[in-house]
Protein backbone atom coordinates (compact mmCIF):
# COMPACT_ATOMS: atom_id res chain seq x y z
CA UNK A 1 0.00 0.00 0.00
CA UNK A 2 1.38 3.35 -0.88
CA UNK A 3 2.14 5.65 1.97
CA UNK A 4 0.50 8.64 0.39
CA UNK A 5 -3.03 7.79 -0.60
CA UNK A 6 -5.20 10.62 -1.71
CA UNK A 7 -8.55 10.73 -0.11
CA UNK A 8 -11.52 12.42 -1.58
CA UNK A 9 -12.05 15.64 0.23
CA UNK A 10 -15.53 16.50 1.38
CA UNK A 11 -15.65 20.22 1.70
CA UNK A 12 -18.13 23.01 1.37
CA UNK A 13 -18.31 22.85 -2.40
CA UNK A 14 -19.25 19.18 -2.55
CA UNK A 15 -22.53 19.57 -0.62
CA UNK A 16 -23.54 22.95 -1.98
CA UNK A 17 -26.48 23.76 -4.22
CA UNK A 18 -24.18 24.36 -7.20
CA UNK A 19 -24.63 20.76 -8.28
CA UNK A 20 -28.37 21.29 -8.69
CA UNK A 21 -30.30 23.22 -11.30
CA UNK A 22 -29.56 26.95 -10.88
CA UNK A 23 -33.16 27.90 -11.80
CA UNK A 24 -34.82 25.71 -9.17
CA UNK A 25 -35.22 28.68 -6.80
CA UNK A 26 -37.21 30.67 -9.37
CA UNK A 27 -40.27 28.47 -8.86
CA UNK A 28 -40.34 29.38 -5.18
CA UNK A 29 -40.14 33.07 -6.02
CA UNK A 30 -43.08 32.71 -8.40
CA UNK A 31 -45.18 30.98 -5.73
CA UNK A 32 -44.34 33.67 -3.18
CA UNK A 33 -45.30 36.43 -5.62
CA UNK A 34 -48.68 34.77 -6.33
CA UNK A 35 -49.42 34.57 -2.59
CA UNK A 36 -48.44 38.23 -2.18
CA UNK A 37 -50.66 39.33 -5.11
CA UNK A 38 -53.69 37.47 -3.72
CA UNK A 39 -53.10 39.05 -0.32
CA UNK A 40 -52.98 42.53 -1.84
CA UNK A 41 -56.23 41.90 -3.74
CA UNK A 42 -58.02 40.69 -0.60
CA UNK A 43 -56.81 43.75 1.32
CA UNK A 44 -58.02 46.06 -1.46
CA UNK A 45 -61.47 44.44 -1.48
CA UNK A 46 -61.79 44.91 2.27
CA UNK A 47 -60.42 48.46 2.24
CA UNK A 48 -62.73 49.74 -0.49
CA UNK A 49 -65.84 47.89 0.75
CA UNK A 50 -66.36 46.22 -2.59
CA UNK A 51 -68.37 43.52 -0.86
CA UNK A 52 -71.24 46.02 -0.46
CA UNK A 53 -71.47 46.33 -4.23
CA UNK A 54 -71.58 42.55 -4.67
CA UNK A 55 -74.19 41.99 -1.93
CA UNK A 56 -77.66 41.91 -3.60
CA UNK A 57 -79.46 43.23 -0.48
CA UNK A 58 -77.23 46.24 0.21
CA UNK A 59 -78.26 49.88 -0.14
CA UNK A 60 -75.83 52.81 -0.23
CA UNK A 61 -75.12 56.18 -1.82
CA UNK A 62 -71.74 57.41 -3.03
CA UNK A 63 -71.09 61.05 -3.97
CA UNK A 64 -68.06 61.50 -6.22
CA UNK A 65 -66.75 64.94 -7.22
CA UNK A 66 -64.16 65.59 -9.91
CA UNK A 67 -62.00 68.48 -8.69
CA UNK A 68 -60.72 69.37 -12.15
CA UNK A 69 -64.04 69.66 -13.98
CA UNK A 70 -66.35 70.34 -11.03
CA UNK A 71 -68.73 67.54 -12.07
CA UNK A 72 -70.48 65.63 -9.32
CA UNK A 73 -71.79 62.08 -9.66
CA UNK A 74 -74.24 60.48 -7.26
CA UNK A 75 -74.21 56.68 -7.35
CA UNK A 76 -77.19 55.06 -5.61
CA UNK A 77 -77.62 51.33 -5.09
CA UNK A 78 -80.98 50.09 -3.91
CA UNK A 79 -80.86 46.29 -3.67
CA UNK A 80 -80.52 45.11 -7.33
CA UNK A 81 -80.84 48.56 -8.97
CA UNK A 82 -77.89 50.94 -9.45
CA UNK A 83 -78.49 54.52 -10.63
CA UNK A 84 -75.81 57.03 -11.63
CA UNK A 85 -76.84 60.68 -11.67
CA UNK A 86 -74.53 63.33 -13.10
CA UNK A 87 -74.95 66.81 -11.70
CA UNK A 88 -73.54 70.00 -13.14
CA UNK A 89 -73.10 73.63 -12.13
CA UNK A 90 -75.33 74.81 -15.01
CA UNK A 91 -78.26 76.96 -13.94
CA UNK A 92 -81.69 76.02 -15.27
CA UNK A 93 -84.65 78.25 -15.92
CA UNK A 94 -88.17 77.78 -17.18
CA UNK A 95 -91.73 77.29 -16.04
CA UNK A 96 -92.49 74.81 -13.29
CA UNK A 97 -94.82 74.02 -10.40
CA UNK A 98 -93.92 74.86 -6.84
CA UNK A 99 -94.09 71.66 -4.82
CA UNK A 100 -93.23 72.84 -1.33
CA UNK A 101 -90.67 74.42 0.93
CA UNK A 102 -87.37 73.01 2.21
CA UNK A 103 -85.93 74.11 5.56
CA UNK A 104 -82.40 73.53 6.80
CA UNK A 105 -82.25 72.79 10.52
CA UNK A 106 -79.38 73.93 12.78
CA UNK A 107 -77.89 70.41 12.76
CA UNK A 108 -77.54 70.58 8.95
CA UNK A 109 -80.41 68.26 8.01
CA UNK A 110 -82.99 69.39 5.46
CA UNK A 111 -86.75 68.99 5.94
CA UNK A 112 -89.13 69.16 2.97
CA UNK A 113 -92.66 70.36 3.68
CA UNK A 114 -95.13 69.91 0.81
CA UNK A 115 -97.60 72.73 0.29
CA UNK A 116 -101.33 72.17 0.46
CA UNK A 117 -102.72 71.74 -3.05
CA UNK A 118 -99.32 71.07 -4.62
CA UNK A 119 -99.00 68.39 -7.26
CA UNK A 120 -98.89 64.95 -5.68
CA UNK A 121 -100.45 66.00 -2.34
CA UNK A 122 -104.01 65.60 -1.17
CA UNK A 123 -104.23 69.08 0.36
CA UNK A 124 -105.11 67.85 3.87
CA UNK A 125 -102.94 68.01 6.96
CA UNK A 126 -102.29 65.10 9.27
CA UNK A 127 -103.31 65.87 12.87
CA UNK A 128 -101.44 63.02 14.50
Amino acid sequence: MPAFVRRKRSGLLDNSIHHEDPLSGVANLFDASIVFAVGVMVAAVQAFSVMQVLNPDSEFTIIKKNKQTGETEVIEKNKQEIKVKKMSQDKKSGAGTRLGIAYQLPDGSVVYVPEAGAAGTSGRKDTK
